[in-house]
């Protein structure tokens, strides 16, 4: 699937005994990342070893939402709630990189006493290191390797990461692909639309979670600023636009959602509680067949999370931290 069903930022943890390339990478790496550098491989593996609990808890907070939604209370502000409480999610490393060739353990050896975290591993080597780190990641030892003296190092490695913390978690997307129908699963893994979704999802926000029911994906910004993508097929605009036609919709809107020109937030509002009248929205084709249509509504700070739990506010307080201590 080329969408992820759940994606949210997390930390990324460097190790490397030389603590000049740490302070190098630590230049060149994106500011939006939230990293932690190490150089002795047992203060890392401590680290390390302490989250899985944590990865434990923050799974057993979604799954309780799909059994609250099983019996009846909507997703929607279920996630909402989620992302003002649960800042600590973010916390969690998803990616660790490690150097192979160190003096008291090296990368492998230290990333075979990670059994239990989930995340994903990369492997920095040496030219002579090469075959060791073939023969890791065909055993799935790693999820990647690169070679130090890679040309562009610096821009190889922040891809690399990009790549693996785009890369959909297999526990979570489980978990809430149970939300979905068959026929809701099946568009979201049209490659054409879950390309556009991607892409989509990148633009606009950092945290995502796509759901069946509404069918849609609830996103947020890195300020904290939430929306809902609705989606809709071509063969339920005709129950749509007959839904807002008994909510008073006017007919030249009406028939605007029946064309699919335009979605109402119908489901939002319901999901919600809200009391304000049917906003209707620009609709937008995704994939090459148009067969599903999505519309952008925003949520009013009064019934999203709190803005200042949102991933920017969450790093200006880490770096704040860091430099008290």
């Amino acid at each position: 699937m080329n969408f992820s069903l759940f994606h949210r930022p997390g930390t990324v943890v460097f190790l490397d005994d030389d603590p000049d390339y740490l302070e190098m990478l630590a230049l060149v790496l994106p500011r939006h990342w939230h990293v932690k550098l190490f150089t002795r491989p047992a203060d890392c593996i401590n680290y390390l070893q302490q989250e899985p609990p944590f990865w434990e808890a923050d799974a057993w907070n979604q799954q309780q939402m799909i059994e609250q939604w099983r019996e009846g209370k909507a997703l929607i502000p279920q996630i909402l709630d989620y992302w003002s409480k649960y800042t600590e999610r973010y916390a969690l490393a998803r990616v660790c990189v490690v150097d192979y060739s160190m003096p008291s353990m090296d990368g492998l050896e230290t990333l075979s006493e990670l059994v239990d975290w989930p995340g994903s591993r990369v492997l920095l080597t040496g030219q002579a290191d090469e075959q060791i780190a073939v023969r890791a990641f065909n055993r799935g030892l790693i999820d990647q390797f690169i070679p130090k003296q890679s040309p562009d190092i610096a821009g190889t490695l922040v891809g690399a990461v990009e790549h693996l913390l785009s890369t959909p978690n297999a526990r979570h997307a489980q978990i809430w692909r149970v939300t979905l129908t068959p026929q809701q699963n099946a568009l979201l893994r049209m490659p054409s639309i879950g390309r556009d979704l991607a892409a989509f999802a990148a633009q606009h926000w950092v945290e995502h979670v796509a759901v069946g029911s509404p069918f849609g994906v609830l996103g947020m910004d890195a300020t904290g600023h939430a929306s809902w993508l609705q989606l809709e097929t071509r063969e339920g605009l005709g129950a749509l636009a007959e839904l807002a036609e008994l909510e008073g919709v006017p007919p030249a809107a009406v028939e605007e959602i029946r064309a699919g020109r335009s979605l109402a937030n119908l489901e939002l509002r319901q999901a919600l509680m809200l009391k304000s009248p049917v906003q209707l929205v620009a609709a937008f084709p995704l994939g090459q067949d148009e067969t599903l249509f999505g519309a952008l509504f925003d949520i009013a700070p009064a019934n999203g999370p709190d803005p200042a739990n949102g991933f920017a506010n969450w790093l200006v307080r880490q770096e704040a931290r860091r430099v008290d201590v």
